[in-house]
């Protein structure tokens, strides 16, 4: 009996250490191993961000909204309405076939081709300093910018799928992917909006690594763009400040790192449990940007850092899933699209989440699926419901579905003929 209770010794040092925990890690592969354990891996922290989010929103956003339009909910309003909207949206995407997902790949960046024109055109106006609004009669299409996004990541997806036995001639790699997307990063750039600009261009790199451009390639690419990049900031006078500001915190303490320094208190306020839900300080008054740039500081203040490490945990297995999709498909366009997607949701989160705890200068990016936005949003869910089609489309959930349908058939049939 004193043997069978004695604890398991795995010689390698690497395996459970007791049957318990060997039960336990065995039913976490079996789980793994389900033909829709990807999609459901995606689907489970997507919608509890999205949830936090809209609660978080609510909290952050009450008092200036309050204060701005008399309506301590017309921001959280809006938030739930688009997230009916893309949910909508990204439930359609989902049901898609890679066939049908080509064809909305194609339409995206058309239309965020247009809607980027048409900013410049007396539609557009500017907004924080970036003039990448659009407004026809009544009503204000913000950020077509975030479409873009998705558009690149989508289309470059087709183009490479279809171009995949001549990828190693640099010329059927580059074109017409890379100038398409330099024009629209360009536009952006225009607009005033460096931080989006940046982000789309990473994904731009991140997608030609994934079909296996060179180092050359890419390095030439990062080194072109880091010189604009830094030509862009040397003569812009407010990003230039920026930059200094983030080398120096005690540089204009109330302007440009007004934000910064107020986020950082509101992570330190927060301790281990927070202050509890709706009892951010920094709120009112302090952090203005806190239900859209900063969401992750009031995170922090309001359900402390076990809060923020959940925040941070659901973004990694979101990201796991996203590469795990990639990694098991057959279908090239499905694994350069949800390689692509998952990167857009994993760089734009590292970019904010890095901004928030000043270890980056300020870029106005949005924490995808949970800042308030209702363009990011609507974009965020499409992205969403295009990476839960690609998992659907893994060999193993295939062919899971495909005997479902089967036998949910026979048995229609038998029910109809045992009525009959």
């Amino acid at each position: 009996m004193a043997i069978l209770a004695s604890p398991i010794v795995d010689r390698r040092g690497t395996g459970p250490k007791t049957p318990e925990e060997g039960r336990r890690r065995s039913l976490v592969v079996e789980w793994l191993a389900h033909p829709q354990a990807s999609f459901y891996l995606v689907l489970v922290p997507a919608v509890l961000l999205l949830a936090l989010g809209v609660m978080m929103v609510l909290s952050a956003s009450s008092v200036y909204a309050f204060v701005r339009y008399d309506d301590a909910y017309y921001f959280v309003k809006r938030q739930a309405l688009f997230l009916v909207v893309g949910g909508v949206l990204a439930f359609v995407l989902s049901r898609r076939s890679p066939k049908q997902l080509k064809v909305v790949a194609w339409v995206l960046v058309l239309a965020a081709l247009v809607l980027q024109l048409l900013t410049f055109t007396p539609l557009g106006f500017s907004n924080n300093g970036n003039t990448n609004w659009l407004r026809v009669g009544s009503i204000s299409i913000g950020q077509p910018s975030e479409l873009a996004k998705l558009g690149i990541v989508l289309w470059g997806a087709d183009i490479f799928a279809r171009k995949h036995k001549s990828l190693a001639d640099p010329r059927h790699l580059l074109i017409p992917f890379l100038p398409v997307s330099l024009i629209l990063i360009g536009l952006v750039a225009l607009q005033s909006d460096l931080g989006t600009a940046m982000i789309m261009g990473a994904l731009v790199l991140a997608a030609l690594w994934y079909v296996g451009a060179s180092w050359k390639v890419i390095g030439s690419i990062l080194g072109a763009v880091g010189l604009a990049v830094a030509a862009l900031v040397i003569t812009t006078p407010y990003r230039m400040t920026r930059i200094l500001g983030f080398f120096n915190q005690d540089l204009d303490p109330l302007g440009v790192n007004h934000q910064p320094i107020k986020a950082i208190f509101a992570l330190a306020s927060g301790g281990w449990w927070g202050l509890g839900l709706g009892a951010s300080r920094q709120k009112w008054g302090g952090l203005v940007e806190s239900h859209t740039d900063y969401m992750l500081a009031v995170i922090g203040e309001e359900l402390g850092l076990v809060g923020t490490l959940v925040v941070l945990c659901l973004f990694l297995v979101l990201g796991y899933a996203g590469f795990r999709i990639a990694m098991r498909s057959d279908i090239r366009f499905c694994r350069y699209a949800a390689a692509g997607i998952t990167s857009w949701f994993m760089i734009q989160a590292l970019v904010n989440i890095a901004v928030v705890l000043r270890m980056m200068p300020v870029m106005g990016v949005p924490l995808p699926l949970l800042s308030y936005g209702v363009s990011a949003l609507v974009a965020n869910l499409m992205g969403l419901g295009v990476l839960l089609s690609c998992a659907r489309q893994e060999p193993a959930s295939r062919a899971y579905l495909r005997r479902r349908r089967r036998r949910a058939g026979r048995a229609l049939v038998t029910t109809a003929g045992g009525r009959g």
